[in-house]
């Protein structure tokens, strides 16, 4: 462990011309196309945004760089708090005292052993699993809840790029070690320790801080229940195929959503799955006969802000829909 501390950099300015958004594989990310949103969008006027589902927090992110006043939203918790850790936050970042004391399995406490228990051949082996059961443990010690959210989000991070696909989405461990030739992964990445991962991810988290002079917000709301006026709203919500089959971001990251409700996530399994996810919610975006409702429904909440919404070509609703929905609430689309 000393040598990842010591290539621990916190030594960043907070004033830093180019903050970096850290690398990411969540699937559905705009990472790779933000700088084309934004350019779509930076000659309207406006000063406050809202990114209703947030996800990775990449556009966000693009608005608080471009001087917004923005407030991040998502209804999962876990990208609640990666909102907190880049978006809310401004300042503060994590130093090499908690790097090591998140990283310091302390030899006179008593650990829990749940995922060790629970996840056993699921997805990852038994030293990583032991590893998640401490680490998690003394990030929940840490007081500071923008340190705390920089933690789990640097946890996040480390969990998905050593997950064949970087998803949680069926028990599959197997595919990290049998001798076949792959088109998918990098068993490379797979086997290197996650402590190796966690301590890259943290210096970038650390590297991504920066203050814009703005009070941003991180919310952790159903999108239809946002508080708050916006003189824009940027709209990307999970799609639907147009063979109905809908993207499921609550299935694919279970495993986030639980090391985030740790102390209660038996009570959130699901035991009659092979791999042990939560226990299933229905929402209106993943189904191709209410979705319509759905976005009727929030283009009429937002309706005094400008809209922008990213949506898939060949997806339910098409774009010609979409754009007649928008018509009962808007003039020029």
């Amino acid at each position: 462990m000393t040598n990842n501390i010591n290539n621990f950099n916190t030594q960043l300015s907070l004033l830093e011309v180019d903050p970096k958004f850290p690398t990411t594989r969540f699937q559905g990310s705009k990472l790779k196309i933000v700088d084309w949103i934004w350019d779509a969008i930076k000659n309207f006027k406006f000063d406050t945004a809202l990114d209703a589902f947030g996800g990775t927090g990449s556009v966000a992110y693009r608005l608080k760089k471009e001087g917004k006043r923005v407030t991040y939203n998502d209804n999962m918790k876990y990208n609640y708090f990666i909102g907190k850790a880049i978006i809310e936050n401004d300042n503060i970042m994590l130093d090499d005292k908690e790097l090591q004391y998140i990283l310091t399995k302390k030899s006179k406490k008593k650990y829990p052993d749940f995922i060790s228990n629970t996840f056993k051949d699921i997805y990852y082996t038994d030293a990583e699993n032991h590893w998640l059961d401490y680490v998690t443990t003394n990030i929940c010690d840490l007081e500071d809840d923008y340190k705390k959210a920089r933690a789990y989000f640097s946890l996040f991070q480390a969990c998905i790029i050593k997950r064949p696909f970087n998803l949680f989405h069926r028990k599959n461990l197997y595919l990290r070690f049998s001798d076949v030739k792959r088109n998918f992964g990098n068993k490379t990445t797979w086997d290197k320790d996650f402590e190796d991962h966690y301590v890259k991810f943290a210096n970038e988290v650390n590297s991504s801080v920066f203050s814009n002079r703005m009070k941003n917000i991180s919310l952790n709301y159903d999108a239809f229940d946002i508080p708050g006026k916006f003189d824009l709203v940027y709209i990307d919500t999970p799609y639907i195929s147009k063979t109905g089959s809908s993207v499921d971001y609550h299935g694919f990251y279970h495993f986030l959503e639980g090391l985030l409700n740790y102390s209660n996530w038996n009570e959130l399994i699901d035991y009659k799955s092979k791999h042990k996810k939560l226990k299933s919610t229905k929402s209106i975006w993943n189904d191709k006969h209410k979705i319509y409702e759905g976005f009727d429904r929030l283009f009429k909440k937002f309706s005094q802000s400008i809209l922008v919404v990213s949506y898939r070509s060949d997806g339910i609703p098409n774009i010609p829909e979409l754009s007649d929905i928008l018509r009962k609430y808007k003039k020029d689309i």
